[in-house]
């Protein structure tokens, strides 16, 4: 599947789990039809426990549920949650569970990080939230500041599409000349309310997310500010930026300052000296940790998505991001990240980093390296393709008892 740019599309910007989750119970609640949701996490607590009703009510009024999580982010739901919902018909499925090995996970690498929920094949939401309390704010101070969108118009079609295909609800034929080299689509006539939908697999999409940077990059013509939690790219993307800044863009990086995982802070300090020489700003976001996905250019260009520009989800991961083509959403989405730099977040200062000798240019360049390839080298190891393993409904003792009765009393049944 290729996708194209979709004009006349309604656009919503979502900020954390307050404005998200309302938005799709209520697309739950108004669904007639279908449902699917891909998720990377799903928490048996109150969120998930909410999203476990709604989706129960939805499908015992007839509608058809397709649900896909991630067999690494969702390993702990019991078996309760999950076989109340096949048993009222919803289909459930596990990307790539695998067993226990001395009581840890294995299937670290290659994960569903998608988010995505259609309903009715009419609204669609795209982003970076999971199903987890850690979304709202009321969590604490751990909880993480993320960003979705809520679409309605012709881009949803694709989106439904595209997770009809990969939740195996719709097989596509794929033939020989599909497997041809993929050039992500270009918009010719950018305008308002466009949307594309882009996707990264370990297939034919491999690195349609990271052009789509790197072309927004390259085409910047006044400002780009980019948000993104694990920020640790290859030198691809890292050189656009510094190319960016030196002919006069006003690049703004915004990035963790307090992190939910040490070493994500450790890899992004490896870059802070390499772009700042070039000029670019960056700031670290310390209000508490940030989880968003997101970045703007000029006056129309943004993306919202659940990609970071990390080696997980640039060389590995199942990822889904909406670039939007829209004055308004790019100015609404861009005073979003203006405020969180002016309130919550810090600059870095070059003067203030440790002195570069040639001892720790080495050291940084081996340590870059190394994190910058251990996924890539690690998803090999295992060399497995993910399965999708299908949850089936439990049997249900009253069934069992009518089997038995129609099968010694043949006569019974009319």
């Amino acid at each position: 599947m290729n996708m194209q740019w979709r004009d006349g599309n309604r656009i919503r910007l979502l900020e954390n789990g307050e404005a998200f989750f309302p938005r799709v119970y209520g697309a739950i609640r108004r669904a007639e039809q279908s449902l699917l949701l891909e998720t990377f996490i799903l928490f048996e607590d109150a969120v998930g426990n909410e999203l476990h009703g709604e989706l129960l009510a939805a499908a015992q009024r007839g509608v058809k549920i397709e649900i896909m999580v991630d067999g690494y982010g969702s390993a702990d739901l019991s078996d309760n949650y999950v076989h109340s919902l096949t048993s009222a018909g919803v289909r459930f499925i596990y990307y790539d569970p695998r067993p226990l090995v001395f009581g840890m996970r294995t299937n670290v690498f290659r994960r569903l990080h998608r988010k995505i929920v259609v309903a009715d094949g009419e609204i669609a939401f795209v982003g970076g939230i999971n199903f987890s309390e850690e979304h709202n704010s009321s969590y604490g101070a751990q909880a993480k500041q993320d960003y979705a969108v809520e679409v309605k118009g012709p881009v949803v079609a694709d989106i439904t599409r595209y997770v009809q295909q990969e939740i195996g609800s719709q097989q596509i034929t794929r033939r020989w000349w599909g497997h041809r080299s993929h050039r992500p689509a270009h918009n010719n006539t950018p305008g308002d309310a466009q949307a594309l939908f882009v996707w990264r697999d370990n297939d034919q999409h491999r690195d349609d997310i990271e052009q789509h940077y790197m072309d927004m990059l390259r085409s910047a013509q006044q400002d780009v500010i980019i948000a993104n939690a694990y920020f640790f790219p290859g030198y691809r993307l890292l050189r656009e930026m510094r190319n960016a800044a030196r002919r006069g863009v006003k690049v703004k990086l915004i990035v963790q300052g307090e992190p939910d995982m040490p070493i994500v802070k450790v890899g992004a300090e490896l870059l802070y000296n390499y772009l700042l020489d070039a000029g670019v700003e960056v700031y670290e976001y310390i209000r508490r940790p940030l989880h968003g996905k997101i970045a703007v250019k000029d006056q129309q260009w943004a993306t919202v998505g659940s990609s970071n520009l990390d080696p997980l989800s640039l060389s590995l991961n199942l990822e889904a991001n909406l670039i939007i083509h829209d004055r308004q959403f790019n100015q609404l989405l861009r005073d979003n990240l203006q405020g969180l730099i002016a309130r919550d977040c810090q600059r870095v200062d070059g003067s203030k980093l440790p002195k570069r000798s040639w001892w720790q240019l080495s050291k940084s360049v081996l340590v870059f390296h190394f994190l910058r390839h251990f996924p890539a080298i690690a998803g090999w190891l295992p060399a497995h393709t993910p399965k999708l393993a299908l949850v089936e409904p439990p049997v249900q003792p009253e069934m069992e008892t009518q089997d038995r009765v129609e099968t010694d009393n043949p006569g019974a049944k009319s």
